[in-house]
């Protein structure tokens, strides 16, 4: 198992406000004693690809690889030309993983947002069509697209059209491709979306390919329940926190202990530093003795059912 990071807790000044660079991010992730770093598409305030390969030097010059890539395409618009517009972009950034990453490489796909006007099977229709197109340059990049349960992304103005758990398993089968296609799974998301992060695991092991890690603790005298909405999930509450993995309510014992029985010893991301980066470092410094713990300290990255999957397609 090899372990990313992602600085969740710099969005902000990375992704809007750009007053802190990729290259700030890099200097300062070589103090997490990680083996890669997970890549947000805002992160590249210019797509040139000289400033590019500048990218992918400073990474390798760090020790580091570039396994993940964090996209949030939007195939749920009812409007066609932003669903081609957004298309375009995310086969831009398929690309780029492609030339930062290298094969192996994962780009994540979103459905996109939960669109008022956008009935879901529909929406589960448009989505699989978009994804499916991309598969081809995928397979010719080297790179697997792998789709997040997901709650929403910072810039979006409605959730995720497949937060359910129900449509996101519906959309997963609707693409038959387990060599190019596959899920990267997120257990904080999954108690977003209302359900237990372990048991919702059971329902996708056999297609995960990437996985980030993070966890959420309530406020004193707050439960689940008192969170829960018409719909059953729980959503973005203010108290429901960020916090230092495995000490909040994501069960990683369990949810290890399924990862290790279904042969899965890929990347791990670790999704942290909201309250800064001594917690990110804390996260890590847990997945380490995780890995220890659990994987018997291995380094490698083998996915056994993605493996199967590039066997059978031969």
């Amino acid at each position: 198992m090899r372990i990313a990071a992602f600085p969740k807790g710099d969005l902000e000044q990375m992704v809007v406000r750009r007053t802190k660079s990729i290259f700030e991010w890099i200097d300062e992730a070589r103090t997490l004693g990680v083996d890669g770093l997970e890549l947000h598409t805002g992160f590249f305030w210019s797509t040139d690809e000289k400033h590019l390969r500048r990218i992918g030097e400073a990474i390798a010059a760090a020790g580091f690889e570039m396994p993940m890539m964090c996209a949030s395409p939007d195939f749920t618009h009812p409007d066609p030309e932003v669903r081609a517009r957004e298309f375009e972009q995310q086969a831009e950034f398929v690309r780029i993983t492609a030339l930062l990453g290298g094969p192996g490489a994962t780009c994540r796909v979103l459905s996109g947002q939960a669109h008022p006007e956008t009935p879901v099977q529909q929406g589960v229709e448009w989505a699989a069509e978009s994804i499916t197109a991309l598969l081809p340059l995928a397979a010719e990049l080297g790179v697997t697209l792998a789709i997040e349960n997901h709650y929403k992304a910072s810039t979006w103005t409605y959730p995720e059209f497949a937060q359910s758990p129900e449509i996101f398993l519906a959309l997963v089968a609707a693409i038959d491709d387990r060599v190019h296609f596959g899920i990267q799974y997120d257990p904080s998301n999954a108690i977003v979306a209302g359900v237990d992060s372990a048991d919702f695991l059971t329902r996708v092991i056999d297609r995960v390919v990437t996985m980030q890690a993070s966890d959420r603790y309530l406020e004193p005298g707050t439960t689940l329940d008192d969170l829960r909405q018409a719909d059953g999930t729980i959503g973005y509450s203010p108290a429901l926190k960020h916090g230092v993995i495995g000490r909040g309510l994501n069960d990683y014992d369990r949810i290890f202990t399924i990862l290790v029985d279904a042969g899965y010893d890929g990347w791990i991301s670790v999704e942290d530093g909201v309250n800064g980066i001594d917690e990110l470092r804390a996260s890590v410094n847990f997945l380490r003795a995780a890995r220890d713990r659990w994987f018997g300290g291995s380094t490698a990255v083998r996915v056994r059912n993605h493996e199967a999957a590039k066997l059978a397609a031969g």
